[in-house]
């Protein structure tokens, strides 16, 4: 069983249920997947950028990521319906709570002047999204092979019913929010 998850089991939940006073286990929130995705906007121009993301983002994930295409002809990206546009990784179980342990623990304090994550980035349904500037901050990665810097956004789908409950969850999990 991964840290993260037994930290979840013997800590976080029985904090979560005294603190919202839930009579059931079943009802304190936990995290159901989390959703990495990387947009590559020069991939219809250089598909190698694509290709290179894919790589990086299986490095980071653990998992082979799948392309994204666009849904919508837009002329003034000189974009056509169904070209190549990212590509995203949708992660559960043992390898969602390795990455967010990864996350928490490796990548973030990596960052520069990091002064800990924005706590009003939940979406009023207990969902939490991030955006990372660079994959350099993921110990996977090395610079010298990377063929260009990309961010990418990352969502941690929770079963919360609100944003309270959620940013207690990850609050508990270890997750770094800024003072507000």
């Amino acid at each position: 069983m991964s840290n993260l998850k037994q930290k979840y089991e013997e800590e976080v939940r029985p904090a979560l249920m005294e603190h919202f006073s839930y009579k059931n286990i079943m009802q304190v929130p936990r995290l159901e997947k989390v959703v990495v995705n990387m947009g590559v906007g020069e991939g219809k121009e250089n598909p190698k950028l694509l290709d290179a993301a894919a790589g990086d983002m299986a490095l980071i994930t653990g998992q082979k990521p799948i392309i994204t295409r666009a849904k919508n002809s837009i002329a003034s990206f000189k974009l056509r319906e169904g070209m190549s546009v990212g590509c995203k990784v949708t992660l559960r179980g043992k390898t969602m709570y390795d990455f967010v342990t990864k996350l928490i623990n490796v990548a973030l304090p990596r960052v520069r002047d990091f002064r800990g994550i924005s706590p009003k980035s939940f979406d009023g349904r207990g969902n939490y999204s991030l955006g990372l500037k660079e994959q350099i901050i993921f110990p996977e990665i090395e610079y010298d092979k990377i063929e260009k810097i990309q961010g990418m956004d990352i969502t941690i789908v929770t079963t919360a019913k609100n944003d309270e409950e959620a940013r207690e969850l990850l609050k508990l999990i270890g997750m770094p929010f800024r003072a507000a």
